[in-house]
């Protein structure tokens, strides 16, 4: 069956009585060159485990079965699972877990190689958890060796960013990786068909990660971008309590103007503030 054939989808899910939720983001991926370009960049290779989260009617999911050694599909929705039952049937490499990706434990028994084995992460990721999904991954005891993903293109654009036009969502992934937009794919690579075009993000962890306090180094990033279009000094002494002219000696002493905005702070202004707070 040519899972990337918007006839073969529709009798599919016709079959299995599927009525897909815009609410779990189910927009499966039908341009074969856009699943060529991902897989490219992945460079997933036959010792790789690989990690795909909201695989859906498995379409990405075989293509990973040909070129990995082992393949885990997280998938939330139950009856997509018994789709992939059926889809994923002759790939024997490949192991369908029916969970919450967000709330699952990223280490692998055998036959991964042993526990704590490297893996990547590959996935057309479901739009509504792209930041959670990031997060959780960056944050994992385990990382992955990378992340391979397709997000909406403004978000990818954001998590790219750099200042003067630095996000919160920046800060938090470009501290622990390094971010990469691997091209961009247009809405009608999707069935059923977003609203917005997406793009191809590529996320490597850091080899030698800041060494930090990152509850502290959160605390402080949340509160200069409490509310991004006022000067940081305010927005520091009010969210972290503190007088005014205390927070202005503060960023002055770590070469930060108080008048300026949390969006042209770059990583090490963040990390110089977090180490002097």
């Amino acid at each position: 069956m040519n899972l990337t054939s918007v006839k073969a989808i529709k009798q599919l899910l016709a079959e299995y009585q599927v009525k897909l939720s815009r609410g779990l983001g189910q927009n499966f991926l039908i341009d074969s060159r856009a699943i060529q370009k991902l897989l490219a960049a992945a460079q997933v290779g036959k010792e790789d485990t690989v990690l795909e989260i909201g695989p859906g009617i498995g379409t990405l999911t075989q293509e990973l079965a040909r070129r990995a050694k082992r393949v885990i599909a997280i998938e939330k929705d139950a009856k997509m699972v018994e789709i992939l039952r059926e889809t994923l049937a002759v790939y024997k490499n490949v192991e369908v877990i029916h969970a919450d990706a967000l709330t699952i434990n990223p280490k692998f028994d055998p036959p991964a190689g042993g526990r704590n084995s490297k893996y990547k992460v590959v996935a057309n990721l479901p739009y509504y958890i792209t930041a959670p999904v990031i997060r959780k991954f960056l944050e994992a005891t385990h990382q992955p060796q990378q992340m391979t993903i397709i997000i909406q293109k403004e978000v990818a654009q954001r998590i790219c960013g750099k200042p003067p036009k630095m996000s919160i969502l920046a800060v938090s992934v470009q501290v622990y990786a390094t971010p990469k937009i691997i091209s961009y794919t247009g809405k009608t690579s999707f069935f059923p068909q977003p609203m917005v075009d997406a793009a191809i993000l590529q996320i490597t962890p850091l080899l030698q990660p800041y060494a930090q306090d990152f509850h502290r180094f959160f605390t402080i990033v949340k509160a200069g971008f409490k509310q991004p279009r006022k000067q940081i000094v305010n927005n520091l002494s009010k969210e972290l309590d503190l007088p005014r002219q205390k927070a202005e000696q503060w960023l002055l002493s770590n070469d930060v103007q108080p008048t300026r905005r949390a969006e042209t702070l770059n990583i090490q202004d963040w990390i110089h503030l977090t180490k002097t707070w």
